[in-house]
């Protein structure tokens, strides 16, 4: 395998688990399970909008939301990533669509896989961010976006199934 072929695999596992998610009510995607402020549709929006607006950060092109924001219809609020939301803000993420989640989020996943099939190893290399140590290159910056996304899908698909659970 190439660096292409290591990352064009790590994008696709995300998806995949988002697809696999059960097929969950309105009231189960805005649910808080154990009161947490973040819902399902919570957790696969931010992984939606935190690989969009770093990849746009990254690639300087536009965001895959300015397709998405009027289906979501979220206001102000859809504008946000959620890093720093209140209870509150969180609260107010309310998503019914389950398909609508998860294509926004294969979208900003796909437009991330294009934007790294471009890339050179060089341009991998390069550090993007020097306010780290060590600082931060433009791979590790990548991996660290499909590594938050990994996450929030998987915890989603817990809480997921926590709710469709059966005795």
């Amino acid at each position: 395998m190439n660096t292409h072929d290591i990352f064009a695999d790590f994008i696709q596992r995300p998806i995949d688990a988002a697809h696999k998610l059960p097929q969950l009510s309105a009231d189960q995607l805005n649910a808080h399970p154990a009161e947490h402020p973040n819902s399902i549709a919570w957790l696969l929006w931010h992984s939606g909008r935190e690989v969009d607006v770093q990849l746009a950060h990254l690639s300087g092109k536009g965001q895959v939301w300015e397709s998405y924001r009027n289906l979501f219809d979220l206001g102000e609020l859809g504008e946000t990533v959620g890093y720093g939301h209140t209870v509150e803000q969180s609260h107010q993420i309310q998503v019914s669509d389950q398909k609508l989640l998860v294509d926004y989020l294969e979208a900003s996943l796909r437009a991330l896989g294009d934007y790294v099939s471009g890339l050179s190893d060089t341009e991998l290399d390069e550090v993007i961010d020097a306010r780290w140590n060590p600082p931060v290159t433009r791979g590790v910056r990548i991996v660290s976006i499909i590594d938050d996304a990994i996450q929030h899908v998987g915890q989603a698909a817990y809480a997921a199934g926590a709710l469709t659970a059966t005795d």
